[in-house]
């Protein structure tokens, strides 16, 4: 009996997470920068500072619905909604997983967000990180719950992109590294996935750092979040981004970023795109799943690489019609050029 019941209930988590990618497929998905997109009030003026929050808000982003599905979009990707450790605007440096960050509003006006956007038909998928905590060096105690030392690995610097072990142990950025091997750990970051997702009604999430952490814990990750997934693997060789697809329902297309700058950027064949595709239908198992992008926060924009608006068009079009599901950085559509992080992080008021 209970061979029958674990058989049928893994046939169930792949069918449903089978229709949660096809739902994905017809989407076209809005990035946003929550501290950058909206204010409450619709301020006026550029923020002065771009390493510091700006005052983007969830009221901000509810007002401002119409101007993202007005584009033809139906999905929106936000910033990691955890407390942070100031002045952490992008989300990334997470404090307190047991609250939200009130610098974009309250927990309520989170949800109501989320609502908002759903009375528009407009999934939301949320920004989340796994692998590291704030810049804290070797004083856990703020960091909530992972406040002990034998939460996280040693402390040593990725020198080496190669060595695999050293990417899964070190420090990224010099940020403290979570030990997803301690069962403790693995443990919270599960609940705390799955109580996110339930809490606030989000579609998918947007993981950070994927092969910065083990295979087999994002297997059990997205088995508890319970909603589509989509990894960061920053790296251009499609052998090894592949390799996570499957422990992560869906990746970003890295290789296709870079040969997007190639082709369009650079003029070089449109070939390169046809060969592109042609190697990765060897290393993962379902293009049409995976996120196609020209910009995003991490890299300086095209336009700013590129100064041809012609060519950036060109790009943009690709990328809402290739194969894949088409995401589209805030900013796009008022030709942004901001340079490395954080001047590609402008506020859009």
């Amino acid at each position: 009996m209970f061979s029958k019941i674990t058989i049928a209930s893994a046939a169930l988590l792949a069918t449903s997470s089978a229709a949660q990618v096809d739902e994905w497929k017809k989407r076209a998905v809005y990035q946003v920068l929550t501290d950058r997109f909206a204010q409450d009030n619709d301020g006026s003026g550029a923020c002065g500072n771009l390493s510091q929050y700006c005052g983007g808000t969830y009221k901000g982003m509810i007002n401002h619905l119409d101007y993202i599905q007005g584009m033809g979009f139906d999905a929106i990707w936000i910033s990691p909604v955890i407390d942070n450790q100031e002045p952490g605007y992008h989300g990334y440096w997470g404090r307190d997983w047991t609250k939200t960050n009130d610098h974009f509003g309250s927990s309520d006006d989170l949800k109501s967000f989320v609502q908002a956007c759903h009375d528009k038909d407009i999934y939301v998928m949320v920004d989340v990180v796994a692998n590291h905590v704030a810049p804290v060096g070797n004083d856990f105690s703020s960091i909530q719950p992972f406040n002990s030392p034998d939460h996280y690995h040693a402390n040593c610097a990725i020198n080496d992109w190669g060595n695999q072990w050293q990417v899964e142990n070190c420090r990224l950025a010099d940020l403290p590294d979570l030990n997803q091997q301690n069962d403790w750990v693995r443990g919270q970051l599960k609940d705390w996935i799955k109580n996110l997702v339930n809490d606030y009604g989000f579609d998918g999430i947007r993981i950070d750092t994927i092969p910065e952490v083990p295979k087999d814990f994002w297997s059990e990750y997205g088995q508890a979040a319970g909603v589509f997934q989509m990894g960061e693997v920053f790296n251009g060789d499609p052998a090894y981004v592949g390799g996570y697809q499957g422990p992560v329902t869906a990746l970003f297309n890295y290789p296709m970023y870079y040969t997007i700058r190639d082709v369009f950027g650079s003029k070089q064949s449109m070939y390169g795109i046809k060969n592109r595709y042609n190697e990765e239908g060897g290393h993962f198992s379902d293009i049409d799943a995976l996120g196609l992008f020209v910009d995003n926060h991490d890299n300086a924009r095209f336009l700013n690489q590129y100064n041809d608006q012609k060519m950036f068009a060109n790009a943009l079009v690709f990328s809402l019609t290739g194969r894949g599901i088409p995401f589209y950085y805030y900013g796009s559509e008022q030709a942004y050029a901001g340079g490395n992080d954080p001047q590609n992080r402008e506020s859009l008021w």
